[in-house]
């Protein structure tokens, strides 16, 4: 290969094959002239297990359609190789050590915003690509020359608060989260957007752990806010939306949060009705050719999509676009100049890789429950509208 392994690894993981052809941890470690291997690093089990099931089978629609079902890229097989970080930055970055040491030059998949940090440094010493997956953390923007992403990032999500939120100047914004990176980076992104203009922002972060949230809610009760955004993830989401409703915290305060999986719906319960929803993605709202072409693949696999599949797919055609650039050698630098600036269409619409610091620029959407318990898109705001601050890459 090209380059030298800096940070080697020997520690034993799973790996399974997936969609074009298979290796395992033992297998030979030389890829053939006319292939170049592709590193899925994502969550499969642990507590974001479905957030990285949604994101890969994404990927296998979002491949299928960018190489028009051949798997391969101007003669080049793309070879898929899946790998289960569980969610744990120590096990993301041990297989990311691995798959670079065996030569892979492209990783992608992180769905938790913990290994997605550990990893991107890794990717950068050893010249690989990496190419986030749904993580949210605003710290990947700008991370490094070799680090991109697929999906959106809290700061997006922000932007779509203030769209729908309109004029807060003046008023009390509490965040309500989990004291992990997730929630941290939720409670700094609103403190930069909405914490103008006389605006008030006080984080209120819970132990991730903690199941009893009468406090927590009674916390927030007290800041007596204008408005409460809540930005949570995990088994106690319906218990935390219990308990807000029950301690009148959704009656007293406009409560946004994001829209999460299709298995998370039912979890608001009673409070459905009194949340507005800002979604990165909502399952049917989209028509473009992607969008068309994900669901005749999902159909077919018997699959639905999901809040995290558009994720995959705009990561297969990033990939594909990474490969036709860097060929069967595995160039990495023609892959990172060939993303640069990027502009393609995805399920969602319009989507753009900015140059300046490899920000994912993409539509997100406004929405609310229906009486029949599934989400409607009531606004969708451009690429332009909710575009993050754009940073350099240091």
């Amino acid at each position: 290969m090209r380059r030298s392994v800096l940070l080697p690894a020997a520690v034993a993981v799973l790996a399974t094959a997936f969609t074009v052809s298979c290796s395992s941890p033992g297998s030979s470690t030389s890829a053939g002239p006319e292939e170049v291997r592709v590193s899925l690093i994502t969550s499969t089990s642990g507590p974001l297990a479905s957030y990285g099931e949604q994101y890969l089978r994404g990927f296998e629609a979002g491949l299928d359609h960018a190489t028009d079902g051949t798997g391969t890229v101007d003669g080049v097989k793309v070879t898929l190789l899946k790998d289960d970080d569980g969610g744990d930055p120590a096990k993301g970055v041990s297989l990311a050590k691995q798959r670079i040491g065996q030569g892979v030059p492209i990783i992608a998949g992180s769905a938790a915003s913990g290994v997605a940090t550990q990893i991107a440094p890794v990717a950068a010493q050893n010249r690989t690509l990496f190419i986030s997956g749904p993580a949210a953390t605003d710290a990947l923007t700008a991370a490094n020359r070799y680090t991109f992403r697929s999906g959106r990032q809290t700061y997006q999500d922000v932007m779509t608060a203030q769209r729908i939120l309109g004029d807060s100047r003046g008023r009390k914004v509490v965040v309500l989260a989990q004291d992990n990176a997730f929630g941290q980076a939720n409670a700094a992104a609103v403190t930069s957007v909405l914490g103008t203009g006389g605006t008030t922002v006080t984080p209120v972060l819970a132990p991730p752990g903690a199941t009893d949230l009468t406090p927590v809610a009674s916390k927030v009760k007290a800041a007596a806010p204008d408005m409460v955004f809540v930005a949570w993830a995990g088994d106690t989401a319906q218990a935390m939306w219990s308990t807000l409703d029950q301690q009148g915290v959704l009656d007293a305060a406009t409560v946004v949060t994001g829209l999460d999986s299709r298995a998370s719906y039912p979890v608001f319960g009673k409070a459905r009705e009194k949340v507005t929803l800002l979604a990165h993605y909502v399952p049917g709202a989209a028509g473009t050719a992607e969008a068309e072409a994900m669901r005749a693949y999902f159909g077919k696999k018997m699959w639905q999509e999901d809040l995290f599949t558009p994720d995959g797919f705009n990561a297969a055609q990033m990939v594909v676009e990474a490969v036709r650039a860097g060929g069967a050698d595995g160039d990495t630098d023609a892959m990172v100049e060939a993303l640069e600036g990027f502009t393609f269409s995805g399920v969602k619409g319009h989507n753009t890789v900015r140059a300046a610091d490899h920000a994912l620029l993409q539509p997100t959407f406004q929405a609310k429950f229906t009486t029949g318990g599934a989400p409607e898109v009531s606004r969708t705001f451009t690429a332009d509208q909710v575009a993050p601050a754009e940073k350099r890459i240091g």
